[in-house]
């Protein structure tokens, strides 16, 4: 089955091409411009364009290109977001690299203040190089610097935590307490 503005079954070649013409004049279509560019009468065309129902073509090519742009657009976010996904992963794995590289000279500059050998660090360098290494292990992993999971992902139980909380100390708010912020109207701002 054709697309609606397609050649259709029953149309004569002369007709779908009156139709193209039509569909690309754009903002400027009319049956009277058909008819002059293809030195057809108007009467002629303006059957077709009934008889082949133009209007509802039209729409349907309107459509038909907005879901095709629209696709092309989830393609190109989908392939962008594998993309930046791509390189997360190996920016982690480098961090991960780095924090193994980091531990194994902060070890080896550990072991030989130890036993006073030749030092090229010393405490304070371990301890920071031991600082970073940590930092990147973390982060790599997915840990803020902090140990905490990074990105929120504690916000919506921190919300219920919360909110139990204020009722546990308020009480259950009355009916006509709760204000939709959506519809209270916003203050005038200050003039400086």
């Amino acid at each position: 089955m054709p697309f609606p503005f397609e050649k259709q079954p029953r149309e004569s070649a002369k007709a779908f091409a009156a139709f193209s013409l039509y569909l690309s004049l754009g903002a400027e279509r009319s049956t009277r411009e058909v008819g002059k560019q293809l030195g057809k009468s108007e009467g002629l065309i303006e059957r077709w364009a009934a008889k082949f129902d133009w209007q509802s073509r039209v729409a349907a090519h309107a459509t038909h290109l907005a879901v095709v742009e629209r696709e092309a657009i989830e393609v190109a976010a989908r392939g962008k977001a594998a993309e930046w996904a791509s390189r997360e992963q190996k920016l982690r794995e480098t961090e991960w690299a780095m924090h193994e590289s980091a531990i194994a000279a902060a070890k080896k500059g550990l072991a030989a203040y130890m036993e006073r050998e030749k030092v090229y660090a010393n405490l304070a360098d371990i301890a920071r190089m031991l600082e970073i290494a940590s930092k990147l292990g973390r982060l790599a992993t997915g840990l803020g610097t902090d140990g905490e999971r990074r990105a929120g992902d504690d916000l919506p139980t921190l919300r219920v935590e919360v909110t139990v909380a204020l009722e546990k100390i308020y009480g259950d708010p009355l009916p006509g307490e709760i204000v939709d912020v959506e519809t209270v109207p916003a203050l005038p701002e200050k003039t400086a």
